[in-house]
């Protein structure tokens, strides 16, 4: 048997505001050096190598055709990569465009009892007023509901007797949440009562001055309910009260992982032929409407020409795209919730009828709701983008990504120091020379005593010419002279 969750509306306590936090030196301290160190953190992950191509050159001195088949998997990589995201944006835009919509039926059993009437107290008549506050007469309002199965009748079954006794043998079940399931109960549901509805608001029929607590509302919503009351498949509220009073219970239906749907103006509705869209279907519906009617401007394709029934229902000549939503947002209405009516009775005749009647105590009223169901290929397409195990591959692949950049940052020196063996085997004399020179250079740049103009040994032509257009008469030549005559201390030159 299904477990359920039972929600008793209660007055709320106005809520409580905290105390503002006390912040002092300390405290401030230890936030800067956790900025500190984020920002360390991430400049660390920003300087981090993420090059994971093999240097060129690499093929011509390895031995097999490894370089060339590391290549081809990173061209497979990618390849996968592409397709796999392209899969993944096809799927989810099927979904979230689908306009197939699969509906269930939600059979709902309200009924009440009554405590302290007048006329189950001893002695007392059934017209009089009972004036102790301290055994005021009440009742007790009962919501029920249930998802049928496929194959369940969907009638209201009033007078079916046989469908009365299974209502009873479901909210007996209800009450019971220690009731273990058995072979003849049905298989445990997704969803209950609660979750079908975005909120419960439930009217009474009734002046507040007439009533004892000065309550005629009593509303449920999903946004501000706590925690741990977020799910039920019942719900109960009792008030005081020693006559019967009518109330209208309206049901907000929620729409399931889709965009909030409104109902249309007269004139909209007219145009796309429907009661209630969401609004990516109004928008689509009007840019099929200009479309179709050649609306569209040839300077501007973001400019639509209004036609009398657009002009009826924009005020306007023209319009951009843009502005659709602006425009429609007057012809966009929240949709009607669902109305139940019921009479909360605390006669006799309904609470406790006489047994030859045959009708049994506290007869529930049985209503058939239709709600809109989950798209299973939403949760199938849901659980491909997003597995359970999504993180833990995702980590596995970003560990194998950095022992890949490691890798290839290993065989770049490798490449490096090859050359520059191969090089030295080559041309010994040359070689120690040039690189000789080139640590003399990179020793004078780091002490700041580099005064020559790039040729390390200045050995070239251009420093043994002279005239205007030479080395030596330029202003870099001059400079370098004065800075090194400066420090000399030779002055009046």
């Amino acid at each position: 048997m299904l477990r359920h969750r039972v929600v008793r509306l209660v007055r709320p306590l106005p809520p409580q505001q905290p105390p503002p936090p006390h912040y002092n030196a300390s405290h401030i301290q230890a936030q800067q050096r956790a900025e500190q160190e984020r920002r360390e953190k991430l400049r660390r992950l920003a300087m981090a190598p993420t090059d994971k191509n093999i240097p060129d050159g690499v093929e011509d001195i390895c031995i097999g055709d490894g370089v060339a088949r590391y290549r081809e998997l990173q061209e497979v990589e990618r390849t996968l990569d592409a397709t796999m995201m392209r899969k993944k944006l096809d799927a989810a835009d099927t979904v979230n465009h689908s306009r197939t919509r699969r509906y269930g039926t939600m059979r709902i059993w309200i009924s009440n009892t009554a405590e302290n009437q007048p006329w189950q107290s001893s002695g007392m008549d059934a017209d009089a007023f009972d004036f102790d506050t301290g055994n005021a007469a009440s009742y007790t309002v009962k919501i029920q509901g249930r998802l049928l199965d496929g194959d369940s009748d969907m009638g209201l079954g009033e007078d079916d007797e046989e469908e009365q006794a299974e209502g009873e043998k479901d909210a007996d079940a209800m009450e019971d949440d220690s009731a273990e399931p058995t072979k003849s109960t049905p298989p445990q549901k997704p969803k209950v009562f609660s979750q079908f509805f975005s909120s419960i608001t439930i009217d009474v029929d009734r002046a507040k001055s007439l009533q004892p607590d000065n309550f005629t509302q009593i509303v449920w919503n999903r946004a501000e309910s706590p925690a741990n009351a977020k799910d039920f498949s019942e719900l109960v509220f009792k008030r005081k009260s020693d006559e019967n009073i009518n109330i209208t219970i309206n049901l907000q239906p929620l729409v399931p992982d889709r965009a909030e749907r409104f109902r249309l103006s007269k004139g909209l509705s007219e145009l796309l032929d429907t009661d209630e869209a969401d609004r990516a279907e109004v928008m689509m519906g009007i840019w099929e409407y200009a479309r179709a009617n050649h609306l569209q401007q040839d300077d501007d394709e973001r400019k639509f020409a209004c036609d009398a029934n657009l002009k009826a229902l924009f005020g306007q000549d023209m319009f951009f795209f843009p502005q659709l939503p602006s425009l429609l947002k007057p012809h966009l209405m929240t949709l009607p919730p669902i109305q139940l009516p019921y009479t909360i009775r605390v006669d006799k005749e309904y609470i406790s009828p006489s047994p030859d009647s045959g009708v049994p105590p506290s007869r529930p009223t049985i209503y058939d709701v239709p709600v809109l169901l989950d798209d299973p290929l939403h949760q199938l397409v849901q659980n491909l983008l997003r597995p359970r195990d999504a993180v833990e591959t995702l980590e596995q692949i970003r560990a194998i990504d950095e022992q890949i950049v490691l890798v290839m940052g290993a065989v770049a020196q490798s490449k490096a120091k090859h050359a520059f063996l191969t090089s030295m085997s080559k041309d010994p004399v040359s070689f120690v020379k040039r690189w000789l020179s080139s640590q003399k250079r990179d020793l004078e740049v780091i002490l700041g005593e580099a005064t020559r103009g790039g040729g390390e040994d200045a050995s070239g032509p251009e420093w043994h010419a002279g005239g205007g257009e030479g080395v030596w008469q330029s202003e870099v030549a001059k400079e370098s002279v004065a800075l090194w005559l400066a420090r000399q201390g030779v002055k009046g030159h």
